[in-house]
């Protein structure tokens, strides 16, 4: 398949009536900010470089970002942590990620998420997770990425999984660098949520050090 095949397949996704319901219902009452806005209220594709050589999993769409703006990391705290970094280590053609019709680009990087859909108080179930694992495999399969990020402890889970390392000596740890099967490797950090940076767990100059080591790692 291709991207935009997996895509199409996505999009009329309904398997988690948990999920359907909350992305739908949020779509509709919208929050206050957003009155005017139409939001997107349907599972959200991965976004970026097709010919990437690294690939960013994170957790999962945002209620009321990427839920309403239809693009990974767009329109709320998590991507105005993110999309700063990436710029600053030349991935992102621009800081900011505000819509899909904005002109941001990724060279040489691809995101998606564990879930696609936005979960009620950003908790995804073990099954929903699991429902929506085929989309990363076969993105995975078709970019065949050289370094894996893995955004927070769910997404380091959810790669291991996906390409079916069963190395338990392999842990997470912000900036950890594990060397893994096909010479890949896989780069953790601590999720750029909200309630990571306002309380300092993940700073500007930590989350840096993590795509420093990024693109030593591509670099070698």
């Amino acid at each position: 398949m291709t991207l935009d095949e997996i895509n199409t397949e996505l999009l009329a996704c309904r398997l988690c009536p948990r999920l359907v319901a909350w992305r739908e219902k949020v779509a509709r009452e919208k929050r206050r900010a957003y009155q005017g806005q139409e939001y997107w209220g349907k599972p959200v594709p991965g976004f970026g470089d097709p010919q990437a050589r690294v690939f960013v999993v994170g957790l999962a769409p945002g209620a009321h970002g990427s839920n309403r703006t239809g693009r990974q990391f767009t329109g709320d705290a998590s991507g105005d942590f993110l999309y700063p970094a990436l710029f600053r280590a030349g991935f992102a053609s621009q800081p900011n990620s505000n819509s899909r019709e904005d002109g941001l680009t990724l060279t040489n990087l691809y995101t998606a998420p564990v879930c696609r859909c936005a979960p009620p108080d950003n908790k995804p179930a073990p099954e929903e997770m699991k429902n929506c694992q085929p989309y990363l495999e076969r993105e995975i399969e078709i970019i065949q990425p050289k370094i894996f990020v893995a955004l927070g402890r769910i997404a380091f889970e959810s790669i291991m999984r996906t390409i079916s390392i069963q190395n338990k000596a392999l842990s997470f740890a912000h900036n950890a660098v594990h060397e893994i099967p096909g010479g890949r490797w896989l780069v953790c950090s601590y999720h750029p949520s909200r309630q990571n940076t306002q309380t300092g767990r993940l700073t500007t100059e930590m989350f840096d050090e993590v795509w420093k080591t990024v693109r030593k790692l591509l670099e070698d």
